[in-house]
């Protein structure tokens, strides 16, 4: 998956998982849903995706935690490189989805300043919402945080894309 394969695969779950949070809503869902579709993951995808349902605008729509964009390619990275239950006492084990997750988080904090779901609505709309009330819920769709979040998701999948592209590389 060398050159532009590789580059392909990044812009489509780009895409794919910018799109999703635009229609569906859901930043850690997005990014799972653009991730598993753009690296065609089926086995296990489902359980992963409903997984994420609870992390979406900093878990539970708190803004208070990480940026569900975030934990969802984390979610993938796992799902993909971390460890298995059968080796649940090695320690070592989880080290490449630890690094890897590293990583994503890295450019999040390079991106944004913070992975804290408040802190980004801050940085990109000037202020944060409280997805619970419903004046915030109104003012936050005309804000147009449907389309910062996409942007948010769409580069949390590529950056999520690109190192588990790069690690299979590496595996080959």
């Amino acid at each position: 998956m060398a050159g532009k394969g590789k580059d392909e695969l990044v812009e489509k779950a780009r895409n794919l998982a910018a799109d999703y949070e635009k229609r569906c809503t859901g930043c850690a869902q997005s990014v799972v849903a653009g991730l598993l579709d753009a690296l065609g993951i089926e086995d296990a995808g489902e359980g992963v995706f409903r997984a994420a349902s609870g992390l979406a605008d900093g878990i539970g729509l708190t803004g208070d935690g990480s940026c569900g964009a975030l934990t969802g390619g984390c979610m993938v990275i796992g799902l993909l490189f971390g460890r298995r239950r059968k080796d649940h006492q090695d320690m070592m084990k989880p080290m490449k989805s630890y690094l890897m997750c590293k990583e994503l988080h890295g450019d999040f904090l390079e991106r944004y300043g913070s992975c804290r779901c408040y802190d980004i609505q801050e940085k990109l709309m000037g202020r944060t919402y409280n997805m619970y009330d419903p004046k915030d819920l109104m003012e936050a769709f005309s804000s147009g945080m449907a389309e910062h979040c996409s942007g948010v998701v769409g580069n949390a999948a590529a950056k999520a894309a690109e190192l588990i592209l790069e690690e299979r590389e590496r595996e080959a």
